[in-house]
């Protein structure tokens, strides 16, 4: 793994072995999440519905945002992360410091585990599972609007 990991890198900081940490602990995770819907017996869906996609889709990109981005969230992050400054509006902006902080400043990278914690929670907890959904849809629903009703404001006042 040592030489593969020193001929990828090329000269940048790609810790190959964090990843497959990382990897493990997902595949991992989504195993015991079977095992547990197993023998809970439960069962995936037949089908997903348009709203429970909807759901799922807005859920996943506000709760990952959150946990990437969030300055209340940054004690979660700090361990494996350095911070840079602001990011976005009500946002800040981190250098990761390795595959851990990576995962954790990343909501691209995040939404994968995101959305798989919401599909396990859809067969294990469905109505709790839709209910989260259904608050963090309206939390990214809100800051939408807020960011909407910002840029009218300032078109207003030109």
């Amino acid at each position: 793994m040592e030489k593969t990991e020193r001929a990828y890198k090329n000269g940048h900081d790609r810790p190959l072995g964090g990843y497959v940490g990382l990897l493990g602990a997902y595949g991992g995770t989504v195993a015991v999440a079977a095992a547990v819907a197993m023998l809970a017996g439960r069962k995936a869906p037949e089908h997903v519905s348009v709203m429970d996609l909807a759901l799922m889709a807005a859920c996943t990109h506000k709760v990952s945002r959150r946990l990437a981005k969030d300055p209340v969230t940054s004690p979660l992050r700090a361990p494996f992360t350095q911070y840079e400054g602001q990011g976005g509006p009500s946002e800040v902006q981190e250098k990761p410091r390795g595959a851990l902080g990576e995962l954790l400043a990343c909501p691209f990278c995040l939404a994968q585990w995101v959305a798989t914690a919401y599909a396990a929670g859809l067969v294990l907890a469905p109505r709790v599972t839709r209910l989260v959904g259904a608050t963090m849809t309206a939390v990214a629903v809100s800051d939408w609007l807020q960011l909407a009703y910002a840029k009218l404001m300032k078109s207003a006042e030109e």
